[in-house]
């Protein structure tokens, strides 16, 4: 178990133990700010027309629209975000099937599982078997492999930066990738130590959804990846549309629906309603607001953003 060395022990506990998971914070105040909001008023700059959502990309991903698309399949990758920052895809694996050893070169990759059960191996951390609603988060330059140990076909939703190809140990044959040439190399520095408390998987069903307890805290949170869940009651209405939300002037945020209802007002769509297992966009630049639907008791939404402490730009209340 070399590679223990470099996760830290605060995370390697997290890892072996499921109980501490839902214990976690993060770091608490990674990249401080001066004070909770900006003591003035300012302008900030705001595409004329939308920002465009090209394929694959769309405002509404429903699971159920995914699955039909691979409606008899197993083994399966269907594209579902694309921006400058991040890619994220849902996958499915068949039963019995393992992927092959990989890892990446300088940023985590971070996965939901959604159906199934995998047994999730990451270099220095005791292998654990991960089943719906478990988050996992593998360190940079940690090898893993994710094999389904179910019945049925597992189903995850991945998040990666963007355009970043895996790496190998020399024992794999590398999957090809357009535009580049796997080459056998030595490198350094090592794997990612993880010095902060960010937890290799929490076990949501388990930990966090439980009975109407609210929730506000971070899942990972870097100098690259930021993901909360955010888990609260329903609410008594739907805010009306006048109320736009906030824009992001530099990034585009998405978000997985963990549990319940969740509505958004995205500029440009109407209000609607995302169920579990949809992924929603909001471009960068467009007003956008999320807020829990009063169709569900509880429901959660998992925040995924390229940068801690992202500016949110709203109207001014006077």
């Amino acid at each position: 178990m070399k590679g223990l060395l470099y996760l830290g022990a605060a995370v390697a506990a997290i890892g072996v133990a499921v109980g501490a998971s839902a214990q976690f914070s993060g770091r608490e105040d990674p990249m401080p700010v001066t004070q909770p909001k900006m003591p003035v008023d300012y302008w900030a700059p705001k595409p004329t027309t939308p920002t465009a959502y090209a394929a694959p990309n769309r405002v509404h991903w429903k699971l159920a629209d995914v699955l039909a698309l691979h409606k008899g399949k197993t083994d399966w990758v269907q594209p579902i975000v694309r921006n400058p920052e991040q890619d994220g895809d849902y996958v499915s694996l068949g039963v019995g099937k393992k992927t092959k050893a990989k890892f990446y070169a300088d940023d985590r990759v971070v996965f939901i599982v959604w159906d199934g059960a995998v047994k999730v191996s990451i270099d220095g951390v005791e292998p654990f078997t991960a089943t719906k609603g478990f988050m996992v988060s593998v360190p940079f330059r940690h090898i893993y492999t994710v094999e389904n140990v179910g019945t049925k076909p597992a189903l995850w939703f991945e998040v990666r930066q963007a355009g970043s190809a895996p790496l190998y140990p020399a024992s794999e044959t590398p999957d090809p990738v357009a535009g580049k040439t796997y080459t056998k190399v030595t490198g350094n520095p090592g794997p990612a130590r993880d010095r902060d408390t960010n937890p290799i998987y929490v076990d949501f069903f388990k930990t966090i959804a439980v009975g109407d307890k609210p929730y506000n805290g971070k899942f990972v949170w870097d100098d690259h990846f930021t993901s909360n869940i955010l888990r609260g009651p329903k609410a008594d209405a739907v805010p009306p549309d006048t109320n736009k939300g906030h824009f992001h002037t530099d990034w585009t945020e998405f978000w997985f629906i963990m549990e319940g209802r969740i509505g958004y007002k995205i500029e440009g769509f109407p209000y609607f309603v995302s169920e579990p297992g949809d992924i929603v966009t909001a471009a960068k630049g467009r007003w956008h607001r999320a807020g829990n639907d009063p169709s569900a008791p509880m429901s959660t939404r998992i925040p995924l953003n390229p940068r801690p402490v992202i500016l949110h730009n709203f109207e001014p209340a006077h």
